[in-house]
């Protein structure tokens, strides 16, 4: 998966950028662009890939900004990316992403609008946040403008640009501070008709917990209806798995669950690298009351150093009934992945019911 994705930006993608840029200004050397895109290609990620590709488009449009700009946005006339079947096909416009973020920082209204119309086809939400480093007021003011755009990719610009803590991003160190104007935002948004933007805002606030988990539960609270506790129910995801009592409190779980886990068995006790772990047990009730159970599992995965790391993977929600016993299971794959690398060594399993940590045994990875 990841040389697919590094060689998305190959010759035939590169092709389609020229023909699109040639297509409205004719002055660009399409051979030449081409050759001098490809050129070392071959060693980049697609990161670096997107970035060589804007710095030659840099190269062969415009010097003048608002001009190279205007360039970009009248290629982008004839429509998106169609669906290449991998759901990369809107990366064809990373580069030109790219281009913006680093070239356009001196010319706001230019840069805005690019990215106003590169969001509707890829996303602005990286290239966004140096605007708000250097326009934070004037880049505020434009996203409570985007936050009731008729388009839904620009309204989720609006909550997936201004996170404070957006993965494979810079942190917004102002917003991490003071997320009150990010709050102002997410406001107008909470009820967006499209899923694909209250997603992002329920991962704002999930942002905002880890810096301010008390501002974070009392806007889960403000915000708290049936109709909105998907987004509560999301945005307080972290605080959950650290078994924050208040945030259990607002999804209506006890912080003192009374339960014992009974019959527990992880198979094999010794296992590779590579394979799967398996694991089932019984929680049984010892409560004359129905108790709402929120279950999660946490395996403390061996580091090189041989410390261990604790990662918590959600597993179920559970009715129990007075005196009730319900059996459940899991799984934990120890393939490597690009996300984690597994060692060998002694792995603990722990169970967390409604944020109660309960042990559930030991199992010996091999090499």
């Amino acid at each position: 998966m990841a040389n697919d994705l590094k060689s998305f930006f190959d010759s035939r993608i590169i092709e389609g950028i020229a023909h699109e840029l040639h297509r409205v200004y004719p002055k660009l050397g399409r051979t030449a662009f081409v050759s001098e895109c490809l050129s070392g290609l071959g060693a980049l990620e697609l990161i670096a890939r997107g970035w060589h590709i804007a710095e030659t488009m840099h190269r062969h449009l415009p010097k003048h900004f608002p001009q190279a700009a205007e360039i970009l946005v009248n290629s982008l006339a004839s429509g998106n990316a169609s669906d290449d079947g991998t759901g990369m096909a809107s990366f064809f416009y990373l580069p030109h992403v790219l281009f913006v973020s680093k070239y356009g920082l001196d010319h706001f209204e230019e840069s805005m609008r690019a990215q106003y119309e590169l969001t509707k086809r890829f996303t602005a939400e990286f290239s966004v946040r140096a605007f708000f480093e250097k326009y934070p007021e004037a880049t505020h003011a434009r996203f409570m403008e985007w936050a009731r755009d008729p388009d839904a990719h620009v309204r989720r610009l609006v909550s997936e640009g201004s996170r404070p803590r957006l993965p494979w991003a810079s942190r917004l160190r102002a917003f991490q501070k003071d997320p009150s104007p990010v709050l102002a935002l997410l406001e107008l948004l909470k009820d967006d008709p499209a899923l694909y933007v209250r997603r992002s805002v329920a991962n704002n606030l999930n942002d905002i917990a880890k810096d301010h988990p008390d501002i974070a539960l009392a806007t889960c609270r403000r915000w708290a209806s049936s109709e909105r506790m998907w987004i509560i129910r999301h945005a307080l995801r972290g605080l959950v798995k650290q078994g924050h009592p208040d945030a259990l409190e607002i999804l209506g779980f006890s912080s003192v669950p009374r339960v014992r886990i009974t019959n527990e068995e992880l198979t094999p006790a010794a296992l590779r690298i590579g394979g799967t772990l398996r694991f089932s047990f019984d929680l049984v009730s010892s409560s004359s009351r129905k108790q709402n159970l929120l279950v999660d599992y946490a395996v403390h995965f061996v580091k090189a150093n041989g410390s261990a790391a604790r990662k918590v993977f959600k597993l179920s929600s559970v009715v129990l009934s007075a005196h009730e016993t319900v059996s459940l299971r899991g799984s934990v794959s120890f393939r490597q992945m690009t996300t984690r690398t597994h060692y060998p060594g002694i792995h603990r399993m722990q169970l967390l019911i409604n944020g109660v940590v309960f042990p559930l045994g030991v199992m010996e990875l091999n090499a």
